[in-house]
């Protein structure tokens, strides 16, 4: 055997062999098994569950995915909005005990009350103020070992992620919260801006005319897409005509 034979079937094995890895991986797998499925839930059965990843539970952040759940229940779409508090979150450890059970290994915080409301909800939306150019800490935790330990029920799953913030940071925020959700095949919803939010005291996001329209749309836009997947006769949602606002009147 020559050089050049030995390396083409040595590609060959290979390819072989990541093929039938890619083939055993849990997710690869359960995209497989949903592929041909067909949801059977009517409109009133559909649900979008809220994380608010702010331990101010009044605040701007909180008020962001208010208006985003009010828009859902308009379209018929019921939601739960989920405050994550004040109170600690667990970091992921990496014991690999959720592949075991389907569950996280710590159960003194609200990840595992999270994996049971996600397994009856066909959406998610998180929030989260910005701090220091990046998402809540509390919250990151949260959403790592969510998707970690539940990626079964988060698969197809439509999802978007909502940044708030007194002035920068916004972006970086949201690309992160979002991150995870692409790594599972979750289908991601957008709106006519980036879903950022602007304010800092309490209340003030109310003032960001154009950021509470945004959360509107990108609720209108989930609801759109949660109808399309379970029922597939639905037209494009109505938009709003275009409410503008710059930071400097």
């Amino acid at each position: 055997m020559d050089r050049r034979d030995f390396i083409k079937k040595s590609a060959i094995a290979v390819a072989g062999v990541a093929a039938g890895a890619v083939m055993a991986s849990p997710i690869t797998s359960a995209v497989l098994d949903n592929k041909n499925n067909k949801s059977n839930k009517t409109l009133k059965d559909m649900k979008v569950l809220l994380i608010n990843g702010s331990p101010r539970q009044k605040g701007n952040t909180h008020l962001a995915l208010s208006e985003a759940a009010k828009q859902l229940e308009k379209n018929g779409i019921a939601t739960e909005l989920v405050e994550i508090g004040a109170k600690a979150i667990h970091g992921c450890i990496a014991c690999n005990r959720c592949k075991e059970t389907g569950r996280c290994i710590f159960d003194d915080d609200l990840c595992n009350r999270v994996i049971d409301l996600m397994a009856d909800c066909d959406g998610i939306i998180v929030g989260s103020p910005v701090y220091y150019g990046q998402p809540n800490g509390t919250v990151l935790s949260l959403v790592q070992r969510l998707c970690y330990a539940a990626s079964n029920v988060m698969q197809n799953k439509p999802a978007a992620a909502v940044a708030v913030c007194r002035r920068g940071g916004a972006s970086a925020v949201y690309q992160t919260l979002l991150m995870p959700f692409q790594m599972l095949n979750m289908p991601v919803v957008t709106s006519q801006y980036w879903n950022i939010v602007y304010g800092r005291a309490e209340g003030e996001a109310t003032l960001d005319t154009e950021g509470m329209q945004t959360m509107r749309t990108m609720a209108d836009n989930m609801a759109w897409l949660l109808k399309k997947i379970h029922t597939g006769n639905t037209n494009y949602p109505e938009r709003e005509a275009w409410q503008g606002m710059n930071f400097i009147r």
